[in-house]
């Protein structure tokens, strides 16, 4: 990963967001202080004094939520560096995350599970928590989104191994919202998977907005490269059905899709214009097809955005930034077939056919009276409907200029208020060019343009099988068998005689190998060998991934000499079965609260010694049942119904409803 050190813009930004976003969960802590006072008490005075407190912690909540508006709008560090006259591109800013110390949990699994020594496996963990603290700051480009995927692949492998589903580990993860700053704690290495996964796809959308969009190949990167964030940020919502986070729910990850081919589709029409418009009758018709599609997609994307329950967390800005650019490209649409139609004239050399053709295209109606072969002949006709769509296109470009005048962030966009200025001015010139005397008996309204794309933009599903990682608990033996929801007796010695050159057994299977056809009589049975049983070792040799052969080789090698092996029995397992994490059932409504509370955030006085904490083994046995009425609460209360009522983005300690 990067220097979290290093004075970035970008690193600033991600180290503002992480202050936010403590101030914001010290602000929710004093609510919930607040509110649970208000309800244990009946005296009015103090009850006037706990109102007053929770307005002035509403206030600050409000102010903080600004402030982390502010920071999601500042596209102008994600740029690319080189002078541009374009309108920015807006990225996703990375999801925060506290450190996470696997060391405890995963060896006491170790010792108690696969009956190792888990001092033995003291650098696979350490090399996993460094892959998880580099991950906290990945470089923007392909190599940092390759760590991403890695670790998002090795979470895979950590979950078949050391997370079984009859009980939690004892790791709460926790994440703080893109959106509100709203930390999610959770011990289910779903969120954790999840978490990564938005990371990737706003990692792409960081690269996306990086690439110079003043070159073909920088804008082909950029399509590429929100195409593919549209596609992880699609496969996050398909996958994860239930995320707590409201920045990863399905209602705002699908407006995120949306956004990310927006502005992929916004991409491909400056590429398509990056050569220069011609002033041609055929090209002007394209263009104008291209650029009205650009303004429907973000029309939609700003239409989805002011929905419940995106609404109330989506940045004011972004929806308003949606809005400007839907008016802008459809102004631009609405200028270019004025140019059409001021510009050029029907000439003799011309294909009527084909202009009529290419016109009709560009609508789904035309004014009554009028004619797409009649325009194209009669040079008033033609001219009065173009000055209609100047007039239309100078209407869009100055609501487009008067929403980016409201908005007090976009406002300060220089770049964009420059683009939108500079339009305006030449609608304005142009119309000035066309306008005669007779201007008042012009009543012809210009009609809508169809959109129309020749390049289809799509989401790129990922491929995560393009980046090859290798199981940091390789040793632990394959996955298949040696995994966390299947139980193993501890390893058992036993001494091989050869009999008559026989060993008494059979070998099946892959790796490990199995005991097959066992002679019950045989010197291996009468110590205790049973048919099913997985070899582990011959001799001092670990034999977890060697195969048949490799495994009768090692029989052979010492001839007649007795051996000693080592094997593991299955058990049957009947634990009975811990109740799902809190935000990820229904009916949990505590549970996050309890969670969010008990976090301490502030660092341990050097000078006071840090309580001893309970090894694995003992939690596990001893606090079962603590942690199932904290941690693990019943998914369902029976005889209670649930009350559905409306969360503002900080709504977390409410015990009457679930965080999402």
């Amino acid at each position: 990963g990067c220097n979290p050190l290093a004075e970035t813009g970008r690193s600033k930004l991600q180290n503002q967001r992480a202050v936010l976003n403590q101030q914001i969960l010290r602000a929710v802590r004093m609510r919930a202080g607040a509110e649970n006072l208000l309800r244990a008490t009946n005296n009015n005075k103090v009850r006037e004094q706990v109102l007053l407190e929770l307005s002035f912690v509403n206030s600050d909540l409000q102010i903080l939520k600004e402030e982390l508006e502010g920071l999601n709008i500042s596209v102008e560090v994600y740029q690319n560096t080189e002078e541009t006259f374009s309108i920015p591109l807006v990225p996703l800013g990375l999801k925060e995350t506290k450190e996470v110390d696997f060391t405890l949990p995963l060896k006491d699994f170790i010792l108690e599970h696969y009956s190792e020594d888990s001092s033995e496996y003291e650098d696979e963990i350490a090399d996993l928590m460094d892959l998880r603290q580099a991950c906290r700051t990945p470089s923007r480009d392909e190599a940092g989104i390759e760590m991403l995927i890695s670790y998002f692949l090795q979470l895979g492998y950590v979950e078949n191994r050391f997370f079984p589903p009859t009980r939690h580990m004892g790791v709460l993860f926790t994440w703080y919202d893109s959106f509100t700053g709203v930390p999610v704690c959770q011990q289910n290495l779903l969120l954790e998977k999840a978490s990564i996964l938005f990371n990737i796809g706003a990692l792409y959308t960081q690269i996306g907005t990086r690439c110079n969009r003043q070159t073909q190949a920088g804008l082909e990167n950029a399509v590429d490269a929100f195409q593919r964030a549209a596609g992880v940020l699609s496969y996050l919502k398909e996958t994860f059905t239930h995320t707590p986070s409201y920045d990863m729910s399905p209602a705002m990850l699908n407006v995120l899709v949306k956004m990310m081919l927006a502005q992929a589709q916004e991409c491909v029409f400056e590429q398509i214009g990056l050569p220069g418009i011609r002033n041609e009758f055929f090209t002007l018709v394209k263009m104008t097809q291209e650029v009205a599609k650009v303004g429907e997609v973000y029309m939609l994307v700003n239409t989805a955005m002011n929905q419940e329950p995106v609404k109330e967390n989506i940045p004011y800005s972004w929806s308003k930034l949606a809005q400007i650019k839907s008016d802008h490209y459809k102004a631009l649409a609405h200028y270019f077939i004025a140019t059409i139609l001021c510009d050029h004239e029907l000439q003799s050399g011309d294909d009527e056919d084909q202009q009529e053709k290419a016109l009709s295209q560009l609508y789904d109606y035309m004014p009554e009276g009028l004619m797409v072969l009649t325009v194209l002949k009669d040079k008033v006709q033609r001219k009065q409907l173009g000055k209609a769509h100047l007039r239309k296109a100078i209407v869009y470009h100055e609501e487009a200029l008067r929403v980016c005048g409201l908005c007090k962030k976009l406002r300060n966009i220089d770049v964009l208020q420059e683009v939108l200025t500079a339009a305006h001015k030449r609608s304005l010139l142009k119309y000035a060019q066309q306008e005669t005397e007779d201007d008042f008996l012009s009543l012809i309204q210009a009609p809508d343009i169809l959109p129309k794309t020749e390049h289809r933009i799509e989401t790129i599903t990922p491929q995560f099988s393009k980046v090859k990682v290798k199981d940091f608990f390789h040793r632990l033996g394959p996955l298949t068998v040696f995994s966390a929801k299947q139980r193993w007796t501890a390893p058992r010695t036993i001494r091989i005689h050869h009999e008559a050159g026989e060993l008494g057994f059979s070998l099946k299977g892959g790796s490990p190998v199995q005991i097959y056809c066992l002679d019950p009589v045989c010197s291996a049975a009468s110590m205790g060998l049973k048919e099913g049983d997985y070899i582990v070792s011959v001799g001092d040799v670990d034999c977890k991934w060697l195969g048949v052969n490799e495994v009768l080789e090692k029989f052979k090698s010492v001839g007649e000499q007795p051996i000693e092996i080592e094997v593991i029995s299955c058990q049957d397992t009947a634990a009975s079965m811990h109740s799902k994490s809190a935000t990820y059932s229904v009916g949990m409504q505590k549970t996050y609260s309890l969670i969010c509370l008990a976090m301490e955030d502030d660092k341990i006085d050097q000078t006071k010694k840090a309580p001893l904490k309970l090894p694995f083994l003992s939690w596990g046995t001893k606090n079962r049942q603590k942690a199932a009425s904290t941690l693990c609460l019943p998914s369902a209360v029976a005889g209670s119904s649930q009350i559905k009522k409306k969360l503002s983005p900080f709504t977390l300690l409410n015990t009457e409803s679930s965080l999402y």
